[in-house]
C-alpha cells in the first residue's frame, strides 16, 4: 500500500506517519509499500517531527500545497499512491476568528483542488473501481457544534451546526468530500475526531502550552470558567483509529473517532499540574491556585463536544487504548524528554508570535 499523507509534519500527521511506518501498524493486515508526506511547512508544521523516520527508505517527504493540483497529479503517478491520508488543515479556533480566509482558503478550496486531483488521477489510471484505491478524509466533531449538559453524543447522523470559521470551513470540505462519493462513485472514507493530545502538538494547544508553563511557573490562562467540556483522545489511538477506517471502512461512510473521555478543561489543567509535579518534582514550585488564570471567554466558544464511537467500534473493531490518566503521565514525560524539539519551536517558527489559552 502506497500512501500519501497531506499535512504530515503536523501534530496528527506525524504521529500517523511513524504510525505507518512502525510495527504497530501490522496489526491491521496491510504492508506499507511507501509514505509520501506532503507539507506545506506552514507554522505548525514541523520538519524535526519527522526526523525519527528520515532514514526510513519507505519515507518520502515533499514541502508543497495541497492546493497546487500539478505537484499533487505528479506525486499520485510518481509514487503510484493507493490512497490518501488528508490531514492537511489550519486548525486553531482562535486564529479562525482572527483570519478566517486563511482557513477556507486552506480546508475548503485545498481539499477541493486536492480531491479534484485525486478523482482525475482515479479516472486517468482506470483504478476507480479497483478496492484499492482510498481517500480519507479527516476533520473534527466541531462540525456538529455545541451540546448541553444533557445531551446526547456526536454520532455519524449528528446534524451539522459549526459555530466558528474555523468548523465552518471543516463542515464544508466534509460536504464536498461527501458529494465527489455520491456524484462520482470516488471511495471516500470520513472521520471527525474529538480533541487530540500527545506527542510533537504544537505549544499553542491546551496540553503541551499548559504542560510547559506549569515548568516555568507562568500564569495558566483558563477561558471563562473552564467549565466547558471536551472528549480527549490520545493521539495514537487516534492514528490507528484512523488506519483502521482506512483500510477497513465502507467506502461512502463517515466515522466518529473519539476517546470516551469528556473532562471539564479546568479538571484537566488541574490533572496537567498534577502529573507535571509527579513527573518532574524539582521543577514546579507554585500550587494550582497560584498558576490557574481565568481569562476573558472567547467568541463562540462551544460548551461541550463529547463523541460515540460505536460504529467503529462494533463494525471495524477499534476502540481507545489509553485512559486520559495513563494518555496525560505518556505525553507530559514525552515533553519533558523532547526539551530540545519545544525549544525549537519557540525560537524559530514561532517567533513573534503568542502562545494560545485553551483550544
Amino acid at each position: 500500500m502506497n500512501i500519501l499523507v497531506t499535512g504530515g509534519a503536523g501534530f496528527i500527521g506525524s504521529n500517523l506517519v511513524h504510525y505507518l511506518l512502525g510495527e504497530s501498524s501490522r496489526e491491521l493486515g496491510v504492508e506499507i509499500g511507501r509514505v509520501v508526506t506532503l507539507d506545506k511547512l506552514t507554522y505548525a508544521g514541523n520538519r524535526s517531527s519527522l526526523a525519527d523516520v528520515d532514514a526510513d527508505p519507505r519515507h518520502f517527504f515533499v514541502k508543497g500545497d495541497i492546493g497546487d493540483c500539478k505537484l499533487v497529479g505528479g506525486l499520485l503517478r510518481e509514487h503510484e499512491i493507493d490512497s490518501v491520508m488528508h490531514l492537511a488543515a489550519e486548525s486553531h479556533v482562535d486564529r479562525s476568528i482572527d483570519n478566517p480566509e486563511e482557513f477556507i482558503m486552506t480546508n475548503f478550496v485545498g481539499t477541493y483542488r486536492l480531491i479534484e486531483a485525486f478523482r482525475r488521477y482515479a479516472v486517468e489510471t482506470g483504478r476507480m473501481d479497483d478496492g484499492k484505491l482510498r481517500f480519507l478524509h479527516v476533520s473534527t466533531d466541531e462540525v456538529y457544534g455545541s451540546l448541553g449538559p444533557d445531551d446526547p453524543a456526536f454520532r455519524e447522523n449528528t446534524p451539522y451546526a459549526p459555530n466558528s470559521p474555523y468548523s465552518a470551513s471543516k463542515a464544508g470540505s466534509d460536504h464536498l468530500v461527501r458529494a465527489y462519493h455520491h456524484t462520482y462513485g470516488l471511495p471516500v472514507v470520513t472521520t471527525n475526531c474529538s480533541n487530540n493530545y500527545g506527542p510533537y502538538q504544537f505549544p499553542e494547544k491546551l496540553l503541551p502550552l499548559m504542560i510547559r508553563k506549569t515548568l516555568k511557573g507562568e500564569a495558566l490562562p483558563v477561558y471563562g470558567d473552564g467549565s466547558n467540556v471536551r472528549d480527549w483522545l490520545y493521539v495514537e489511538d487516534h492514528c490507528r483509529g484512523l488506519a483502521t477506517a482506512l483500510f477497513r471502512g465502507v467506502p461512502g461512510r463517515t466515522y466518529v473517532i473519539g476517546g470516551k473521555c469528556e473532562m471539564k478543561n479546568i479538571d484537566v489543567v488541574h490533572a496537567i499540574i498534577e502529573t507535571v509535579r509527579e513527573l518532574a518534582p524539582d521543577m514546579v514550585s507554585r500550587s494550582a491556585d497560584e498558576l490557574i488564570t481565568f481569562v476573558k471567554d472567547r467568541p463562540g466558544h462551544d460548551r461541550r463536544y463529547a463523541i460515540d464511537p460505536a460504529r467503529i467500534g462494533s463494525e471495524l473493531g477499534w476502540q481507545p487504548r489509553e485512559n486520559f490518566a495513563s494518555g496525560l503521565r505518556r505525553t507530559v514525560q514525552w515533553y519533558l524528554d523532547h526539551e530540545d524539539w519545544i525549544r525549537g519551536i519557540e525560537d524559530g517558527s514561532y517567533r513573534g508570535e503568542r502562545l494560545g489559552t485553551l483550544g
